[in-house]
């Protein structure tokens, strides 16, 4: 059952207030997903948890300010927009449902994960700061650099130190 709308709006507007584009049915995610098959796209799987959610949307604030910037961001809201939140995870096979959540897209593909557990105890100014590592590497004209991340560190900051499911895949 999905989280009250009234619950939610102001969750919602934390996003959309930056010009992140609301994906709520699967056939706008399918529409985002086909029409940025050429170029860079956030993800961003947007929550109510209290524990995560609360530095994840300012990260995305954050991160809005960097000079390198994806060419799309999109959310979908776990708990809230049911079927368009499965129809993005299809879109992550293999890695485990989580939300928070951020991915990276690149050429319709994920090039970098930031899970639940990264954001978890993390401040918003260290999440956007792997945002920002990531767009720098991904969302340019050049090639991603061989050593490109394809997860935050988290033993190079705060964090709780478990290891990322994600291992890139370009």
């Amino acid at each position: 059952m999905p989280y009250p709308k009234q619950m939610v709006d102001p969750m919602r507007e934390e996003l959309t207030q930056l010009g992140v584009e609301e994906l709520r049915t699967p056939e706008a995610v399918d529409e985002a997903f086909d029409a940025a098959q050429n170029e860079t796209m956030l993800l961003v799987i947007n929550s109510v948890c209290g524990c995560a959610a609360g530095n994840a949307r300012p990260a995305v604030a954050r991160a809005r300010e960097a000079e390198v910037q994806p060419d799309r961001y999109v959310t979908v809201f776990a708990g809230q927009d049911l079927e368009a939140t499965e129809r993005a995870r299809e879109h992550l096979a293999g890695i485990p449902p989580s939300s928070p959540f951020f991915a990276l897209f690149q050429d319709g593909q994920p090039v970098y994960i930031v899970e639940r557990k990264h954001i978890e105890g993390r401040d918003a100014d260290v999440i956007a700061q792997d945002l920002i590592t990531a767009f720098e590497a991904y969302c340019t004209d050049e090639a991603p650099p061989p050593d490109a991340p394809s997860r935050p560190n988290p033993s190079a900051s705060e964090g709780n130190g478990l290891p990322s499911t994600f291992e890139s895949i370009s």
